[in-house]
């Protein structure tokens, strides 16, 4: 009962079983889903929170421009407000203000500071000429004022020729001389510092100092009013900056060296960049800001660089993960192959239990059936015996025949016994030094125990005849026994004696007679042919040859 218990306990944990590689798998699957959803996770918080930062840095970036922007513009606008009440801006004053304010070309990411004075075009030639005759014997205005505009197909009624420069650098000194309004953009962004009374920033432009190289730059003008002619402009005080300068000179100011930024004029586009900061990584995520500066609008792109595809927290937890999936499909593996030998240790056991039950009943089977045949031939004997002495030694004799083909049929583990080694068990006892006695002659045919038993039986009782009253009672006489099959499920035996005395039917029948005709052929469920013959005794039997199998609980190994 434990064995059957285990058994269907086993049984219900069958589906553990049928695949002892796939669970494995899949406990491994499950991990790795767990691990990458953890990943997952971790990369959006992480992607959130650079979202957060970005935007952070983003804010800081458009201040420092904005700032730096602003301190410009108030240079400018003191400028403004000291040459509106000075009559004529002369070299000396702009020297002295740009040296007293610091105004070098490292100060906020300017060039300088320069006077541009607002000019008809028809008062161009006396204005170079007063500043030839002034100690400038090399200034002209260039281009030429009076050139057509190539543009409308119209003359230009203003010119805003460059007139100082500070600090006087050898590329400040390029400038001297440039009319600022003979360029669109320039000239757009001076109307409107006209119009507003205003500093304006100016669109993206090159710098004459930068003629031949790929530098983008831009100018914010401050006009100059003349308060003697109420109100009008007599020229721009200026800075020009180059982009990139600039915006380095904006980095001071925000902390995150990792964000890249982009600088563009009015909207985004390869045409409208005006300076760029780059940053090693993998682009990310990227933001953009309107801001303005000096009455004009920039857009500033941010983008974060990551250096690596995945944070280094997810890395470390997509280590350790992959680490655990394996480990648990190790685990798993291992359970499985643990759980599968138990499985069959438990059916091995459930087998040998079944077998050995089954040998049991066989074992008390035959047990019974053999005390059962002990007990019918010692009836038969003793009501056939004359004496204690004739009962005992028929008695014993008999017995020893049904152990003889039991040994036989226990070194076959009561599986068969070879029909001539029974034949030949029987026999043995007459056999010793007269060998020439009995003849035998036959296939190898095996028969199931309880015919094994009952040929042992009838032959003995045929032995004991014979030595008693045939063949085997005279040193003449000899016994043949031949064996073939009759069919595929049959197989005939033929007794036959010679050389004995004469024979004579008996008057009365024998219990040998009778175990012969009635018990053997009832076992053997066949007809036995017994005769009398004068020349000796013949005896036909047919034996049944079953086709030998093993016990069906030995051959089920679920059960």
């Amino acid at each position: 009962m434990v064995d059957d218990t285990l058994l269907d306990r086993v049984e219900k944990q069958a589906w553990f079983h049928r695949y002892p590689r796939g669970w494995p798998l899949l406990l491994f699957i499950i991990a790795s889903i767990g691990t990458a959803v953890s990943v997952m996770a971790i990369e959006r918080s992480d992607e959130q929170r650079r979202e957060v930062e970005l935007d952070r840095n983003l804010t800081e970036i458009a201040s420092a421009l904005q700032r730096r922007a602003t301190e410009n513009i108030a240079l400018l606008r003191a400028g403004s407000a000291l040459f509106a009440m000075q009559p004529e801006v002369t070299q000396d004053q702009i020297s002295e203000f740009s040296s007293d304010l610091k105004a070098s070309g490292n100060l906020y990411g300017s060039l300088g500071l320069g006077w541009a004075p607002l000019l008809r075009v028809t008062n161009t030639p006396a204005f170079e000429l007063a500043k030839r005759e002034g100690g400038d014997p090399d200034f002209h205005i260039w281009p030429d004022p009076f050139a057509v505009s190539t543009n409308g197909g119209t003359e230009r009624e203003f010119s805003a020729p460059v007139v100082y420069l500070e600090p006087m650098t050898r590329s400040n000194q390029r400038a001297i001389g440039y009319d600022m309004y003979s360029d669109p953009v320039r000239r757009e962004a001076m109307e409107l510092a006209m119009d507003t009374g205003k500093p304006v920033t100016s669109g993206k432009i090159q710098l004459v100092q930068d003629r031949g190289t790929r530098a983008s730059g831009f100018l914010i003008y401050m006009p100059v009013l003349d308060l003697r002619r109420r109100s009008a402009v007599k020229g721009f005080v200026y800075s020009p900056f180059r982009a990139d300068d600039f915006l380095a000179s904006a980095a001071e100011l925000y902390r995150n060296d990792g964000i890249e930024v982009s600088v563009y004029d009015q909207s985004i586009g390869p045409e409208n960049l005006l300076a760029q900061r780059r940053a090693s990584g993998t682009t990310g995520a990227a933001m953009e800001r309107r801001i303005d500066v000096g009455n004009h609008t920039w857009v500033i792109r941010v983008s974060d660089k990551q250096t690596g595809t995945l944070s280094t927290t997810a890395r470390v937890t997509l280590f350790f993960g992959v680490i655990t999936s394996l480990m648990v499909m190790a685990i798993g593996r291992l359970i499985t192959r643990r759980a599968a030998e138990d499985r069959r240790v438990l059916e091995w056991l459930s087998r040998q239990s079944a077998i050995r039950n089954s040998l049991t009943r066989e074992l008390n089977h035959r047990v019974k059936n053999t005390l059962a045949n002990v007990l019918s031939i010692a009836a038969l004997t003793r009501r056939r015996s004359v004496d204690i002495d004739e009962f005992t030694e028929s008695l014993t004799s008999r017995i020893r025949a049904l152990s003889a083909t039991h040994d036989l049929l226990s070194q076959s583990d009561w599986s068969n016994a070879p029909l001539g080694e029974i034949v030949r068990s029987e026999l043995a006892p007459y056999m010793e030094g007269n060998e020439s006695h009995v003849v035998m002659n036959g296939p190898e045919i095996k028969l199931a125990p309880n015919d094994a038993m009952s040929l042992g039986l009838a032959i003995h009782e045929l032995a004991t005849n014979a030595a008693k009253y045939g063949a085997l009672s005279t040193t003449s006489g000899r016994i043949h026994v031949n064996w073939s099959l009759a069919g595929p499920e049959q197989a005939e035996i033929h007794w036959r004696e010679e050389g004995g005395p004469p024979v004579r039917e008996p008057s009365k029948r024998g219990f040998g007679r009778d175990l012969i005709e009635k018990i053997v052929a009832h076992e053997l469920r066949s007809q036995v042919d017994l005769q009398f013959l004068p020349g000796g005794v013949e005896c036909r039997l047919m034996v049944p040859v079953r086709v030998s199998r093993e016990f069906s609980l030995r051959s089920d190994p679920r059960r």
